[in-house]
C-alpha cells in the first residue's frame, strides 16, 4: 500500500495508460479524483477502483478547456481539501504531414497536450506548497525527445512538457514538489487508433524490443516515482519505457 491514503487525480483515466495508472494507484491505497471526458468508460474505471477498496470519483471533464483542465484538482481540494500527486496524462494524438498542420489543429493540440499540463499543475501547487509535500507527473512522449515525422504539432508539444517539467522542478524541488516526466514510447491505447498502419509498422520494426509496450507496464514507472522512498531522488527527470527508442 504505497501511495495509503494519498490524494491523487488523474486525467485522461478512461483508458489507456491514464485507467492503468488509477487501477495501480486504487490497489495501493490511493484516493482518486480521475477525469475524462469519455463518461461511460469513466465510470467503467470509476468502479473498477472502488472494488478495489479505493475512495474514488469521476469528473467528466475536457482538459482542451480551461475549466476542464482544473477541474480534477477542484475536486481533490473540495473532497479531500487537498491534494498530494497529480499525474497529467490526458492527451490526444493526430497524423498529419508539417504542411498540412492547420492553425486549429496546432491550437488544439497545444491546449489538450501542453496548456492543460500548465493550468492544472498551477492548480494543484498551491495545496502542494503548503503542506511541503507533493508528486507531479506529467506523461510526455519519446516524440518529444527525438520528434516524429508526421507528428510535428505532437512532438513539440511534448518536448514542451519536457522542458516544463525540468523548470518547474528546479522551483519547487526545495520545497519537497518533485516534478517529473514519464516519456513512453509506442503503447498499445486507443491513443494510437488514429495513426496509420503502416506508420506503426515501421516503428515496431525500429525498436530494439521489437513491439509496443502496454499500458500496464507503464503504470508502475508512475508508482515509482509517486511512491516514498522510491520517487524521492527524481527531480526534473524524464523516464523513458520505450521498448530501446530513445536511450538518453
Amino acid at each position: 500500500m504505497q501511495l495509503q491514503n494519498k490524494r491523487c487525480v488523474i486525467s485522461g483515466a478512461a483508458s489507456g495508460i491514464g485507467a492503468a495508472i488509477a487501477t495501480l494507484f486504487a490497489a495501493e491505497g490511493a484516493r482518486l479524483i480521475l477525469t475524462d471526458r469519455d463518461g461511460d468508460r469513466l465510470n467503467a474505471v470509476v468502479a473498477r477502483c472502488r472494488d478495489l477498496g479505493a475512495q474514488c470519483h469521476g469528473i467528466i471533464a475536457d482538459v482542451g478547456e480551461v475549466a476542464g483542465a482544473t477541474a480534477g484538482v477542484d475536486a481533490s481540494v473540495a473532497r479531500y481539501d487537498g491534494i498530494d500527486v497529480l499525474v497529467n496524462n490526458a492527451g490526444m494524438l493526430t497524423q498529419a504531414r508539417y504542411g498540412d498542420i492547420t492553425l486549429a489543429m496546432w491550437e488544439e493540440m497545444m491546449a489538450v497536450d501542453l496548456r492543460s499540463v500548465f493550468l492544472a499543475t498551477q492548480r494543484a501547487l498551491p495545496s502542494m506548497l503548503a503542506q511541503h509535500w507533493g508528486r507531479v507527473i506529467n506523461i510526455a512522449s519519446q516524440l518529444g525527445i527525438k520528434g516524429g515525422a508526421e507528428l510535428c504539432h505532437y512532438a513539440a508539444a511534448k518536448a514542451g512538457v519536457i522542458g516544463f517539467t525540468k523548470s518547474l522542478a528546479l522551483e519547487v524541488s526545495s520545497q519537497n514538489v518533485l516534478v517529473n516526466a514519464i516519456a513512453p514510447g509506442p503503447i498499445e491505447t486507443p491513443l494510437i487508433d488514429g495513426i496509420n498502419s503502416a506508420w506503426k509498422t515501421a516503428k515496431a520494426a525500429e525498436l530494439p524490443l521489437g513491439r509496443f509496450g502496454r499500458a500496464e507496464e507503464v503504470a508502475p514507472v508512475a508508482l515509482l516515482l509517486a511512491s516514498e522512498p522510491g520517487g524521492n531522488l527524481f527531480v526534473g527527470q524524464t523516464l523513458g519505457p520505450n521498448s530501446g527508442d530513445v536511450m538518453p
